[in-house]
């Protein structure tokens, strides 16, 4: 497997959006430093939905997606707790989810959408919905915002917690400014066709790399 990029100490921007098909970011050690900031010009969002795939062996708790602005450092983030739970926080509300089939050393597809108006936030495994669960409702996610991959920011951008970090590899990570319908949720858990992100894409990513990250082929098994 070809090694990309790998960055020690220093941060590292990508200078035009790169595409990152058949790639994955691999985070090999625990830390308080190594994540990935992913770039949008987006400031203002009514509605979310986040689909990326991971892959690790933890076991203990750990966040996959982070987004934090001024108003609330957990405007928007997806958690995967121990055993079997899931935190899924919008507005820096919280609802927890207990849902099986999520499986160790193994890629799962992940989703999550929460829609402003309704404050509906749900979570999907592998194609598979959970219940629907009110979180927070009546406020927009507004402002710049920071989107980290890898760490739980106890701060916007910062303040980050070494044994909540990510071990492991992340791909495919897409966002948009509305709530998937869930076929379209389906199709991408499948690797079929479906549409880009328009808030991220990972066919068209601006990101910033900070700490021992490696940017590498993903691995296929034949």
């Amino acid at each position: 497997m070809a090694l990309l990029l790998l960055l020690v100490t220093l941060t590292t921007c990508a200078a035009t959006p790169q595409d990152l098909a058949r790639k994955m970011f691999t985070f090999p050690e625990e830390t308080n430093t190594a994540h990935v900031k992913l770039l949008t010009t987006k400031q203002d969002l009514s509605a979310v939905t986040v689909c990326l795939r991971s892959f690790t062996d933890l076991l203990r708790g750990h966040v996959l997606f982070s987004l934090a602005t001024s108003h609330a450092f957990h405007d928007f983030m997806i958690y995967k707790d121990t055993n079997d739970y899931f935190s899924l926080r919008a507005r820096n509300k919280r609802a927890p989810f207990e849902f099986q089939g999520y499986k160790l050393n193994e890629w799962n597809a992940i989703c999550s959408t929460w829609d402003a108006t309704s404050g509906i936030i749900q979570l999907w495994v592998n194609g598979k919905p959970s219940s629907r669960k009110f979180v927070s409702s009546g406020s927009d996610i507004i402002g710049p915002m920071s989107i980290v991959l890898g760490q739980f920011p106890d701060s916007q951008g910062g303040g980050f917690l070494t044994y909540l970090s990510f071990i492991g590899m992340i791909s495919d990570v897409h966002m948009w400014d509305s709530v998937l319908s869930p076929c379209e949720i389906q199709n991408y858990s499948n690797e079929l066709s479906f549409t880009p992100g328009n808030v991220l894409n990972w066919n068209a990513l601006d990101f910033q790399i900070t700490g021992r990250v490696l940017l590498e082929d993903k691995q296929r098994i034949c």
